[in-house]
């Protein structure tokens, strides 16, 4: 793999050239001699055998092959820039990455509100996004994987926030056999019937969601995949009221109108991984996903 023949200093020259409309006025900006410039920007034309630039009267102007060049070289200043901004936030005990477990049950647009409001404030610290269904978080932290889970239980020997009481409701469509007995479904009804249920993820201790009666059961392995099957017609899940609100609100989904238990109260946390204190991105991660759920609750 061959040298580059010109520097990352040549290009930020030939860019301060022209965006400044000249030599001086680049100089100011750099801080160098127009002299310095000059040579700088002379040199860049003759290692690449190429003239970027051309004189029309007291104006230095891109030649055509110039402008490309430039266009690519802005490109390759600003990954430079990105890459040293990264290695300042590193020195500073910003993490490479952040790891974030995420139980499939916390609120999708308050999730993704969240991250937006991370990217330009991580100092290039990335996210990896792990969705999971129960017990998956519990073994994401017990196995070293989470900087951040935001789970349904917290595991033993960690210490976890409360942040948001989720509601869980026996619904089919509308159009669904039981909505139409005109009586309170009981448990015969559903043992008799499709139930769709949400499979753990979790590898060590398994636990599904919703009552398990039902002979004839699905297991999917997402709520949206189960809000689907039962949006479809094709049986009767607990999913949670905030993932289904549209279609409740529009009369598609019904809850089913059972004589008790239709509806179960869950809970979820935001535990992190490590014993010692967050770095700096999972600290502001974590603040950012405190603050997009208190702005949601406050437009309820």
């Amino acid at each position: 793999m061959s040298a580059s023949r010109v520097s990352l200093e040549q290009w930020r020259a030939l860019q301060a050239v022209v965006d400044n409309g000249g030599y001086a006025q680049a100089a100011e900006v750099l801080h160098r001699s127009q002299s310095s410039v000059s040579y700088t920007v002379a040199k860049l034309q003759e290692q690449l055998g190429i003239a970027v630039l051309r004189i029309e009267g007291r104006k230095s102007i891109l030649t055509d092959e110039g402008k490309a060049l430039l266009r690519r070289a802005r490109l390759l200043l600003k990954q430079a820039e990105e890459v040293e901004q990264f290695a300042d936030g590193l020195e500073q005990g910003w993490e490479a990455e952040v790891n974030l477990v995420v139980d499939a049950a916390f609120p999708t647009d308050v999730l993704m509100r969240a991250l937006g409001r991370y990217a330009p404030l991580s100092q290039g610290s990335r996210v990896l996004l792990n969705e999971v269904v129960l017990s998956g978080a519990e073994d994401a932290l017990e196995q070293g994987n989470a900087d951040i889970a935001i789970c349904a239980n917290t595991p033993a020997g960690f210490l976890g926030e409360p942040l948001l009481d989720i509601h869980f409701i026996a619904v089919t469509h509308a159009d669904h056999p039981m909505q139409q007995l005109g009586r309170p479904v009981t448990t015969s009804d559903l043992e008799r019937d499709l139930q769709v249920v949400i499979r753990d993820s979790g590898a060590r201790q398994q636990r599904d969601v919703g009552w398990l009666g039902a002979e004839h059961r699905w297991s999917v392995s997402s709520i949206e995949t189960a809000r689907q099957a039962v949006l479809s017609g094709l049986g009767y899940c607990w999913l949670p009221e905030h993932s289904i609100k549209a279609e409740l609100e529009k009369g598609v989904l019904k809850p089913l109108p059972l004589r008790e238990g239709g509806h179960y109260p869950g809970n979820l946390y935001m535990v992190y991984g490590s014993r010692k204190d967050p770095g700096p991105g999972a600290s502001l991660l974590a603040k950012l996903l405190r603050e997009e759920l208190e702005a949601c609750k406050a437009c309820k």
